[in-house]
């Protein structure tokens, strides 16, 4: 592409010449952005395709602007655009520079920023060579775990930083719809108003452009086509794969799976592939961000591989679009949304299994200690449930309690309440203030 080409791609994605569009705060990420922004290293945001990557980093070019940093210091890269399709190279990311050098003289160390940067085979170079001439500061989005983290973790170690962004929150869902609950108080007042909303929460996710799309026929045509989009552009395009059938069927598979443990022989037993096949194309999607997991805790790393994981979704929308439903229990949507709570808290989430095959649904572990001990069900209406879900904790207390006393909660849809037994409390946690109020 010549200079007059670029640039001409690049002022439609740029601000030099006009203002920034309105977009909505995401305050956690936000502020992590710019407290990592502080540390001078590479930034890369990384997270599932459409879960808004590019709108944080619209978000960091406003607070720019608004401390003082010149619009021309600043240059946006949309990777995905498809003029540059047919050119995606390190030579595409020189010219690229070179041209905004030339037509827009930054008369400051420019501030890059890379949308969708997994899209330049060996990217990681361009980047090391940025940033050792300490020309720019850098910034770039992708939607591939794998590809990213063994390309700069090699090459780039200890020059980055990362966040990892997911759809929305049910606490964001609620401000993206101008819903403010900001007490105990406020949630009782608006009771009703943020059960319907939660409802629309569980049947459509998270993605913050589904959330403002208002129609439901146009919410699942979106879901649809993200679901398309993450399979084809993000793991079939990226690995050359020859067989989508089966890596869709995989897909459908384990969203239709939440909640519950998942082997890769079962996978090859459901699908009647090779066990090669389906440890790597399980591994496709858990690279693209569509699913997650936990492992089995244990004192032990070996034992905690060779046990059975189990499986999450990264959005409940994306579950509910493509997933068989039938037999579906409201207790494994709702324990999909505190996994993905638990997520944005905590970094080490295992389950439990007690010697007695009691199964705790989450086991939080921070640094060398075990903090928390944490079940999930629908509601304890039925004595049967409440009896079955605090004799699993308090046997897996009695088993790894040390030195320091364990969070043991239920979360429910019911009212909150402690239930003392043993002399131990166990905290019933209804499952809006836990999401809106409890850090």
């Amino acid at each position: 592409m010549d200079k007059i080409e670029i640039i001409n791609v690049l002022k439609e994605w740029n601000f030099w010449d006009n203002e920034p569009k309105s977009t909505f705060a995401r305050d956690l990420y936000d502020r992590e952005i710019v407290n990592k922004a502080k540390a001078d290293e590479i930034l890369f945001i990384k997270g599932i395709r459409r879960s808004g990557k590019s709108t944080l980093l619209l978000n960091y070019i406003k607070y720019l602007l608004n401390n003082g940093v010149s619009k021309k210091q600043i240059l946006f890269v949309n990777l995905e655009d498809p003029r540059f399709a047919t050119e995606l190279s390190l030579k595409l990311l020189d010219e690229i520079k070179s041209t905004y050098i030339y037509y827009i003289n930054p008369s400051d160390k420019p501030y890059i920023f890379l949308d969708e940067i997994q899209n330049i085979d060996n990217f990681e170079k361009w980047l090391l060579k940025e940033y050792e001439l300490k020309s720019s500061y850098l910034f770039a989005t992708g939607s591939n775990s794998k590809l990213l983290s063994s390309e700069i973790g090699s090459s780039l170690s200890g020059r980055y930083l990362d966040v990892l962004v997911y759809p929305l929150a049910f606490k964001e869902f609620l401000s993206f719809k101008h819903c403010n609950v900001d007490s105990i108080y406020s949630l009782i007042s608006q009771k009703d108003s943020i059960e319907r909303y939660f409802e629309e929460y569980l049947n459509f996710g998270g993605f913050p452009k589904v959330v403002l799309v208002e129609d439901e026929e146009l919410k699942r045509a979106e879901l649809k086509s993200y679901f398309d989009s993450i399979l084809l552009r993000d793991i079939v395009s990226r690995y050359n794969l020859d067989n989508f059938r089966v890596l869709e069927q995989l897909a459908i598979f384990l969203l239709s799976s939440i909640s519950n443990q998942i082997s890769i022989n079962k996978i090859k037993n459901h699908l009647k592939i090779s066990y090669d096949m389906a440890n790597r194309y399980f591994e496709y999607l858990h690279n693209a961000f569509i699913i997650d997991t936990i492992s089995l805790f244990d004192w032990s790393y070996k034992k905690q591989i060779v046990n059975p994981k189990k499986v999450y979704s990264i959005d409940m929308g994306l579950t509910k679009r493509v997933s068989f439903e039938v037999g579906k229990k409201k207790g494994d949507y709702l324990e999909n949304i505190v996994f993905l709570e638990l997520k944005r808290r905590y970094s080490e989430i295992f389950y439990y299994k007690t010697a007695q095959n009691y199964e705790i649904d989450f086991l939080i572990k921070e640094k060398q200690n075990i903090t928390h001990l944490i079940q999930v069900s629908y509601t304890l209406t039925d004595n049967k449930t409440l009896t079955r879900e605090i004799r699993a904790l308090l046997k897996a207390n009695q088993e790894l309690k040390k030195d320091i006393n364990l969070n043991l909660m239920i979360i429910t849809q019911d009212n909150s309440k402690d239930i003392i037994q043993d002399n131990v409390v166990v905290k019933v946690v209804n499952i809006f203030e836990w999401l809106l109020f409890e850090n």
